[in-house]
């Protein structure tokens, strides 16, 4: 029997911060690894105490990373139902306030000793790379994938500058993803376009909502009413994230729309700015706190509104396709892939959204088959992930050698293209000033002197 694949995957963020890149490479570990068939690694960044509070919600911290670990361990147990065989490292972490997000601190690569590096899986792997200074990570891996999960431009096109800003992060997304992936895959079509990248969505849904969906079909077949709440959309309170669109629409269409009652689901920055707009429309929308959507309240539910146009391949539109919900969403790139499910119905103008509305509180939502099903799991998703990365398939390659010679030459040219851009990425990465530049955090070239005691990183890992 040969040597195992062994496949490092990482990520940009943990549990118990609910975003979509703790949760999904977590999923993805623990399927990938279900069969034994491979050794996984799942990567994460470790914060300091400081850093945590400011992350994680609910006071949640953890004064180890063997805590930390234990903690994701658990969670994920409850959900998945089988006792996973993956490993979990930690990687040097900051959280940057002004960018909301986890950037790395010093060369993660090196979490994975060279003997151990094989395959490496970079969830968001322009975020992993910005700043990126140490080894190169097609020199270190055989293969490197990337999977392109945020959609970047939109959210800097919100900001000051920001079709400035855009621009420039386009030509910067292209450089990193080129200089450090063999392969990219992107969810959707919302994301930025990479050269040669496939599109391809390699996420599944957590077993806990197929389970919901499954009760529910058995209501319908046995002829009770499986649906007996009206409407609901559920995300973080941020106008960004569809309830701007969401809240306009209700506006346009009261009249039309006065038989529906709406409740909101969600916390953020503009929970009280939703409030004061929910309440000044003609029409029963109700607001209340975030609430985990695998929580009883929703379950009797039969629609599910989701105008947001921001999103990549929305998790929650895929959460509700799996309970057997009737979904109401936007005709966009980012839910073409749900638009093989009998419930997901599209709409393009304002006049198709009460059109719409109006037909799914008259009708019942279809039951979903077990092919269906499927699809929205987590084993569907990981057959796509090994397909779409060719996984599947063995590595080697047998070519003829008129055609060896000619890949030879073009390759041998391509690489010392890379190389090149390669060093250069390398240098202006190593000196503070470039860095800040480009908006790394202050102080983020090796890890400081907490981060290193608490993941027991020696002197030499800090060089």
């Amino acid at each position: 029997m040969g040597k195992k694949q062994h496949i490092a995957i990482f990520t940009t963020a943990s549990l118990p911060w609910l975003t979509g890149t703790a949760v999904n490479p977590l999923f993805r570990a623990a399927y990938l690894s279900k069969d034994g068939e491979r050794d996984v690694t799942l990567v994460i960044p470790w914060l300091s105490l400081k850093d945590q509070a400011l992350v994680y919600p609910n006071n949640i911290t953890f004064a180890s990373p063997s805590e930390h670990e234990k903690y994701i361990r658990q969670w994920l147990e409850e959900r998945v139902g089988f006792t996973s065989g993956f490993s979990i490292k930690f990687y040097p972490g900051k959280f940057s306030r002004d960018k909301r997000s986890i950037l790395a601190v010093g060369d993660i690569s090196e979490v994975i000793p060279d003997k151990e590096a094989d395959i490496a899986v970079l969830e968001e792997p322009e975020h992993l790379t910005w700043f990126h200074h140490g080894k190169r990570w097609k020199t270190k891996f055989r293969l490197v994938i990337g999977i392109i999960h945020t959609n970047y431009l939109e959210y800097v096109k919100r900001e000051k500058n920001g079709q400035m800003q855009a621009f420039l992060l386009k030509y910067l997304n292209n450089w990193v993803v080129g200089i450090y992936c063999h392969k990219v895959i992107r969810l959707s079509a919302a994301t930025q376009d990479y050269s040669g990248s496939i599109v391809c969505n390699v996420h599944g849904v957590n077993p806990k909502f197929l389970e919901i969906g499954k009760k529910k079909r058995e209501q319908q077949q046995n002829g009770d009413q499986a649906f007996t709440k009206g409407a609901y959309f559920i995300g973080k309170m941020v106008w960004s994230k569809g309830y701007k669109e969401l809240l306009h629409l209700f506006k346009n269409h009261q009249k039309e729309l006065s038989a529906l009652e709406v409740d909101l689901f969600g916390s953020g920055e503009d929970s009280d700015e939703v409030q004061k707009a929910a309440k000044k429309l003609e029409m029963a929308v109700r607001v209340h706190p975030a609430r985990d959507h695998a929580d009883a309240l929703f379950h009797d539910y039969k629609l599910f509104l989701n105008p947001s146009t921001t999103d990549v391949v929305c998790t929650t539109t895929a959460e509700a396709l799996a309970m057997g919900k009737i979904v109401v969403c936007a005709n966009h790139c980012s839910n073409e892939f749900f638009k093989q499910f009998p419930n997901c119905w599209t709409f393009d103008e304002s006049k198709g959204f009460v059109q719409l509305i109006l037909k799914a509180l008259a009708e019942e939502p279809a039951q979903l088959t077990d092919a269906q099903r499927h699809d929205l799991s987590w084993e569907a998703a990981t057959e796509r992930f090994l397909k779409a990365a060719e996984l599947d398939k063995p590595f080697e390659k047998k070519l003829s050698r008129s055609t060896s010679i000619y890949m030879s030459t073009s390759l041998n040219l391509q690489q010392t293209v890379d190389d090149a851009s390669a060093y250069v990425h390398h240098v202006a990465s190593g000196f503070e000033i470039s860095r800040r530049m480009f908006g790394a955090i202050p102080g983020s070239l090796k890890p400081d002197e907490e981060l290193s005691k608490e993941l027991g990183l020696s002197d030499s890992g800090r060089k």
